[in-house]
């Protein structure tokens, strides 16, 4: 299975929060390796979080007053599903939007408040 491609598979991890006291953490907690990469703007590094020579999540260093893991699920068609989520009860957190050389996401709390995101990969 490509997590990448399948759709309703988990396929990246994202930490929300200050990067620096994290980073250390699930690095010596998990033997993270974990390498920066230069995301543009006026936006600090972003942290990849590399697993056995896999690319798997990213520390975002995002200022957060409640810093929050999100897990990015992959689906076929982001705003078809943002819709149908919206639709069932869901709470807008991010509407649909375009990350070049990413791909296409969106952010949601469901109906009991847990966060979660949607994407699409581009190429």
């Amino acid at each position: 299975m490509d997590r990448n491609v399948t759709h309703g598979a988990p396929s990246w991890v994202e930490y929300n929060g200050k990067s620096a006291a994290a980073r250390a953490f699930y690095q010596k907690v998990l033997g993270w390796q974990i390498s920066d990469m230069q995301m543009g703007g006026e936006g600090g590094p972003y942290g990849v979080i590399n697993v056995g020579g896999e690319q798997v999540g990213g520390i975002s260093g995002m200022d957060m007053e409640h810093p929050a893991w999100v897990v990015y699920i992959t689906v076929d068609d982001v705003d078809a599903r943002f819709k149908t989520a919206v639709g069932a009860g869901a709470k807008v957190l991010m509407e649909p939007f375009d990350v070049p050389t990413v791909g296409r996401m969106c952010h949601i709390a469901d109906p009991t408040g847990a966060m979660i995101a949607f994407i699409s990969y581009s190429g």
